[in-house]
């Protein structure tokens, strides 16, 4: 039997266990640097698999398996654990029983797959060499995001990993098909906060105040040429607002306006750029109409890049699990993820698990109350990473 043969009967005949670990962690979501019970049951599951493992970033963990063969080649593999703080549907027998929590961004399918690769690799550690590194990681959909902080604590040495690997469900693709694209991936993402503060007062008598609603506006507008203007076009760069509050009324201006929003690029110099030149523009245009302001620029994530061997590798691997016809070439993506760290520091690569079924009306995006997946996918994500993992391993 080939090693393709081998991990795919192994996937198949996990594949219910691993779906049934998945609801469990769907029904359980807990948010960011809060998965205290995802990190016990995730130990559980390992402790009956014999693996060791160590805590790390409170709720973190690390994990190894070490095959018996003769070999210093370490893959890692990450896996994230938290929730969003959203409303699921009514009506799901596996739906979230934590209130206003749930696994909207797939996280839930990232651990239990995770689970169910490291069944699959227990199994077949009498035929591999080297050392793969099992990681459970909190926090990534909260800064400053738990990859960093798993770096900090060494999550990346003893031993340093040859090469990190990463997936993330993607309802766009149908299950079955995965996505790989090779150099940079997603984007940075830093996060805005602007107050500006004028002099509220009777909407009948503008020229007596100082109105922060049509200074922001100014702002809203003239912060678009950070990206039409002075951005390299070659460079995709997207500036948006998601939250502006102005609590006047019909006939009264308010004495302040607060404005929250995003700045994603590809490029590191031209961030640091960017956010000069923001500063500067919001700061002239709120003096210049008597105004003031705190303008605050939290830094996230930086780019994802995946280094172009180990992810054109990988997808040479999957073509030979899934089929050609299976594996699709993957667009810039102006979305964030904090495995972004991993690929700054070490060889990465961070694909797309198909988990649509338009036949079945599974569509929706993550990040939204309806989102779900074709738990078929479940399968697949555990049988290609297995066998991603050991080909890696053998290069």
């Amino acid at each position: 039997m080939t090693m393709i043969e081998q991990i795919k009967s192994l996937a198949s005949s996990f594949a219910e266990e691993t779906v049934g670990i998945r609801r469990h962690l769907h029904q359980n979501p807990e948010l960011s640097f809060q998965e205290y019970n995802t990190s016990a049951f995730v130990k559980e599951r390992l402790d009956e698999l014999l693996i060791p493992y160590t805590a790390m970033a409170d709720t973190g963990i690390v994990a190894l398996i070490q095959g018996e063969l003769p070999s210093d080649k370490v893959i890692a593999l990450r896996a994230d654990m938290d929730a969003l703080p959203i409303m699921e549907v009514e009506g799901r027998s596996y739906g979230s029983q934590n209130p206003g929590v749930m696994h909207a961004c797939g996280h839930d399918v990232h651990t239990s797959s995770l689970l169910g690769v490291a069944k699959i690799l227990q199994h077949l550690k009498s035929q591999f060499g080297g050392t793969v590194k099992l990681i459970f990681q909190p926090g990534e959909e909260r800064l400053p995001g738990g990859a960093s902080l798993m770096i900090k604590e060494g999550v990346l040495q003893n031993p340093a990993p040859d090469a990190i690997i990463g997936q993330h469900v993607m309802p766009l693709i149908e299950s079955g098909q995965v996505g790989f694209r090779a150099g940079k991936y997603m984007a940075s993402c830093d996060e805005l906060f602007l107050t500006v503060r004028g002099k509220g007062g009777h909407g009948a008598q503008p020229h007596q105040n100082i109105d922060p609603i049509a200074i922001t506006a100014q702002v809203i507008t003239a912060m678009q040429q950070i990206v039409s203007r002075y951005a390299d076009p070659r460079i995709p760069s997207v500036l948006s607002w998601g939250k502006i509050i102005g609590n006047g009324a019909t006939n009264v201006i308010p004495d302040e306006v607060k404005l929250d929003g995003t700045f994603r690029t590809f490029d590191e110099a031209w961030r640091a750029e960017a956010h000069e030149k923001m500063t500067k523009m919001v700061g002239g245009i709120v003096e210049g109409m008597g105004a003031t302001c705190d303008f605050k620029i939290d830094k996230g994530y930086p780019f994802l890049v995946n280094e172009p061997h180990t992810t054109n590798a990988a997808r040479t691997h999957a073509e030979a699990y899934l089929g050609k016809e299976n594996v699709l070439e993957l667009d810039l993506w102006p979305a964030a993820e904090d495995f972004a760290y991993y690929s700054q520091e070490t060889n990465a690569c961070f694909y797309r698990l198909g988990t649509g079924n338009k036949a079945q009306g599974i569509i929706s995006a993550v990040h939204t109350p309806t989102f779900d997946i074709d738990e078929t996918a479940i399968e697949t994500s555990i049988g290609l990473m297995s066998y991603i993992a050991l080909k890696s391993l053998e290069g």
